[in-house]
């Protein structure tokens, strides 16, 4: 399976009110923090605390707040999650909480274009606390379009995303998922109130998060919350999709975790709903991840007709079931570097790798075997052909298998199916546009656990790279001034397409024209400080072709 990688807090900062803004929300009163021309409210309940009997159900929607005061001036605690080396985030069942930045002392009439951001993370890890969006608030307010940026917290891990036959008869399926749309419904009910507009929502995300809104663009009435999003390096294939008993052993062990459980002759999930010891919780959930043979068990599954993911994307997407709206979708040059263990040294390793990802009983073994054959031929162990690409027959101290397999990853899990969803769309006649954030040196916003491996050489323009950009910390890591305008350029191109549904409005920095992506035109735009331009989508043609062609046993 792949490598394990935590989400650091690279982004993180605390929040140093230096006023105290306020906002009515029903009978409560927020108070806030500002930030120069920035407000903050956050930690916003939204959803009744998941615990109790209320653990492994629908989200409760949050009509009004207990309370007639609340001190909105800090983001919420994390949701229960396994602690990242020596980071111990605060956390808590009771975390299904909302943020929002908005510009000082906007009027409810304002009617602003909202941005909401789902967190990755695996599905397992991360929290919305991890990203400051205070830059790019006072960019759009600095170009003449202001935005109100909102994010907010799902379940996370087994309490989220259940597997195994208990949770599918009890309808406990893809509850983090669930929990998004609840937030969602939260926008629409109560944004007007911090000024904005509830029908010009744009949802984007990244890794985890991109592929939570790719997977919410299948079947969950989209159109209803939001009108456009923004993929950033994630679809609904990026985790394995399977049903939920593919994963059966993974909730057994988490059951097995909690003594109170472990024997008990009533079904798991109504002894863990009678539970009270988040304690144990938090303690099964490390346990579990430890003893998977995945990094990331706890995921969004086929959950059938009447569920959030009926079937496969690619059998969707081929069929034109999918929210019909404008998106921007892209990847990152060397996606695969971060999932792959460097110290991989073998054919026979990598064939085995690449076995496990997608062997279950949704996958006849003998078609997979021969594809698996078919995509090693196509990705030779040549290293001047893998990933990090462009760095020639370097191998950074590791086996070129890395480099190889690398290449076959980032392809398999987020390359070919940013192509995929580009086409498909163009094909239905949606607005989308193509991006490959391919600025060299970019760090990553989370670092491997495991190898010796070297961020800036052996990684490349790997995952999680264009986070620092659109969050404007290219100073803090350091990067040239060329980073920076390249910054503050993604930064304008997804704001226009927040406000306008395009992103040329022709406001903010000097930047090229980014085309439409057609059937007829594919392009997509290289996003690079030394060339930013058009490039045709047509890299490793042949070998994204056969992966997109055999989508049903690459579980996209």
């Amino acid at each position: 399976m792949f490598a394990r990688f935590p989400v650091t807090s690279l982004l993180s900062f605390v929040l140093a009110a230096r006023a105290n803004p306020t906002v009515q929300l029903g009978h409560t009163n927020l108070t806030g923090a500002t930030f120069g021309n920035v407000e903050f409210y956050g930690g916003i309940p939204y959803a009744e605390a998941p615990i109790g009997s209320l653990r492994f159900k629908y989200p409760v929607l949050l009509s009004k707040l207990n309370s007639t005061a609340l001190n909105a001036s800090q983001f919420g605690p994390a949701c229960l999650q396994p602690p990242v080396g020596s980071e111990e985030p605060q956390t808590s069942e009771d975390c299904l909480s909302i943020n929002i930045f908005r510009p000082a002392s906007v009027a409810p009439s304002a009617a602003l274009p909202v941005m909401a951001f789902i967190h990755g993370g695996g599905f397992i890890f991360g929290s919305s606390a991890s990203y400051n969006a205070t830059s790019l608030v006072k960019q759009s307010i600095s170009r003449g379009t202001p935005v109100i940026y909102v994010s907010f917290n799902y379940r996370l891990g087994p309490l989220g995303f259940a597997q195994g036959r208990e949770a599918a008869d009890s309808n406990a399926l893809n509850l983090g998922l669930r929990d998004q749309l609840t937030a969602l419904q939260w926008i629409q009910d109560n944004i007007a109130i911090f000024g904005g507009e509830k029908s010009k929502v744009t949802l984007f995300g990244e890794s985890a998060g991109s592929a939570a809104v790719s997977a919410l663009f299948l079947n969950s009435n989209l159109a209803k919350f939001v009108r456009a999003a923004i993929f950033e390096s994630g679809f609904a294939g990026l985790t394995f999709l399977f049903g939920p008993l593919t994963r059966q052993l993974d909730w057994d062990n988490f059951v097995h975790a909690i003594p109170e459980c472990a024997n008990s002759t009533d079904s798991s999930i109504k002894c863990l709903q009678r539970l009270d010891n988040s304690t144990a919780l938090q303690q099964a959930i490390i346990t579990s991840w430890a003893e998977s043979k995945e990094g990331y068990p706890w995921v969004p599954v086929l959950d059938g007709p009447n569920g959030l993911l009926p079937d496969l994307p690619s059998v969707l997407l081929e069929k034109g079931k999918f929210a019909r709206l404008p998106f921007i979708a892209g990847s990152n040059l060397d996606e695969g570097t971060y999932f792959v263990d460097p110290l991989i040294n073998s054919t026979a390793e990598v064939k085995s790798r690449l076995l496990a990802n997608y062997s279950s009983s949704a996958v006849p073994e003998t078609a997979l075997e021969v594809a698996v054959d078919r995509l090693l031929g196509l990705y030779p162990d040549i290293p001047a052909l893998g990933s990090p690409y462009n760095t020639g027959n370097q191998t950074f101290g590791f086996s070129s298998q890395f480099k190889r397999l690398s290449s076959i990853m980032g392809d398999l899990m987020v390359t070919s199916q940013r192509r995929e969803w580009t086409q498909a769309a163009s094909k239905f006649g949606v607005k989308t546009f193509g991006y490959l954030f391919a600025d060299a040196g970019a760090p990553p916003i989370a670092l491997p656990t495991i190898g010796p491996i070297s961020p800036a050489a052996a990684l490349g323009v790997t995952h999680t790279s264009e986070l620092i950009y659109i969050y404007n910390l290219t100073a803090a890591f350091q990067r040239p001034a060329s980073a920076m305008a390249l910054s503050i350029q993604m930064v304008d191109y997804w704001i226009s397409f927040a406000t306008s549904l395009d992103p040329n409005d022709g406001l903010g920095s000097v930047r090229p024209a980014w085309s439409k992506y057609t059937c007829s035109d594919k392009m997509v735009l290289e996003l690079n400080s030394e060339n930013l331009s058009l490039i045709q989508d047509n890299y490793r043609e042949q070998q994204i072709n056969f992966i997109i062609s055999n989508a049903a046993i690459f579980r996209q």
